[in-house]
């Protein structure tokens, strides 16, 4: 059989050996490079927007879940929360030991980093081996990023040369980068993230060859016990484009609260606000309000308030007391209303996500003739 029919029959493997569905859904953060005093690039975040963010997955009630359990849960043997959260970083650079790993150890996160094998011990900015066995005892695994980290371009001048060239091309790059930590660590090396995101059907034949339970991408989504094990979709968080956590940590929930939710999952907001996150209300004009009192210093004037159908609305914050509120003047004709409040502290910091909510009318109750 030839490399390519072989992929094909690897492919059509994948779509049909998958879990069942449970309606969980996973997001998977992907990170790199970790500064406070450097200028944020795409790669690189500030430490302590990277605090902000990992405190806010605790804020909102998002279960951040090992490696381990997430693959257990891929293949229908364990359980795990909907709106779970994975943590991966890709690279290997030396902040992560230095700014990410004590943040990530003191709220008990688990995290994968995703190693390529060049720059392992590579010297300067690069993690150390005893680094990484550190952060492998509280907490972190390890998984592949090749063995060169090769970019698009040089994938594709290798598939260009013909299979043979190309196929020990990704034996060498796959299979040396998995004996190596391997050897290094002493740990099974089960997951791959693709270098630069590109992938192709050889590669899909190869990982299952290696023993790559899954393997990792950089397009954005939300992950299902039964989407494909060699296409999981990672959202990259660039430290210059805050709305990506934003759309990572949003479940798009517009159910009710448990106790009317068929699914019993109560949604959950970081501060209280009226009315209450997924509550049913029976009437079309309420007042909508806000308790930012525990969010920290907030500059006042960039406290703002939008509502879907209305957009951004004329609410009243009072400083001092720190909550924010808008009566409704004229009446919520949809099932559900979507409200979003966002401020930025006095040096300008916007919060690490907008708080945001969802309640729902109970339409019949709250029917009004109109004239």
């Amino acid at each position: 059989m030839t490399l390519r029919i072989l992929s094909f029959l690897a492919l059509i493997s994948a779509l049909t050996a998958s879990a069942s569905d449970d309606a969980v859904r996973v997001s998977i953060l992907g990170y790199h490079d970790f500064s406070e005093t450097d200028e944020e690039t795409e790669m690189k975040i500030q430490t302590s927007k990277f605090r902000r963010q990992m405190e806010a997955l605790q804020a909102l009630g998002l279960k951040v879940v090992s490696m381990e359990d997430f693959q257990a849960w891929k293949r229908g043997e364990k359980s795990i929360p909907d709106k779970s959260v994975v943590i991966t970083i890709d690279d290997g650079w030396k902040s992560v030991y230095d700014d990410a790993f004590p943040i990530l150890r003191e709220m008990g996160y688990p995290f994968t980093i995703f190693l390529y094998k060049n720059y392992v011990d590579g010297g300067g900015k690069a993690l150390t081996i005893p680094m990484i066995e550190e952060m492998m005892k509280h907490g972190a695994t390890v998984g592949s990023h090749a063995v060169s980290h090769p970019y698009p371009a040089t994938v594709k001048k290798y598939r260009r040369e013909g299979p043979d060239a190309f196929d020990k091309f990704l034996r060498d790059e796959m299979g040396e980068s998995k004996r190596f930590l391997e050897s290094k660590f002493g740990k099974a090396v089960t997951t791959y993230a693709y270098p630069g995101g590109f992938q192709t059907t050889e590669m899909f034949q190869l990982g299952e060859e290696f023993g790559y339970q899954q393997m990792f991408t950089v397009l954005p989504g939300k992950v299902h016990r039964d989407t494909l094990d060699h296409s999981i979709p990672r959202y990259v968080i660039l430290g210059t484009h805050d709305h990506i956590f934003e759309l990572a940590t949003a479940f798009n929930d517009t159910s009710v609260g448990a106790s009317n939710n068929d699914s019993g999952i109560a949604q959950r907001t970081p501060y209280p606000v009226q009315p209450e996150a997924g509550a049913i209300i029976d009437q079309r004009l309420p007042l909508i309000s806000a308790d930012l009192s525990d969010a920290g210093p907030i500059d006042p004037e960039s406290v703002s308030m939008k509502i879907g159908g209305f957009g951004q609305v004329p609410a009243t914050f009072d400083a001092e007391t720190g909550s924010i509120s808008w009566q409704v003047n004229r009446h919520l004709r949809s099932q559900s209303c979507q409200v979003q409040i966002t401020w930025k502290t006095p040096d300008g910091e916007p919060p690490a996500i907008p708080l945001r909510w969802n309640f729902r009318i109970d339409q019949e109750a709250a029917y009004v003739p109109q004239n």
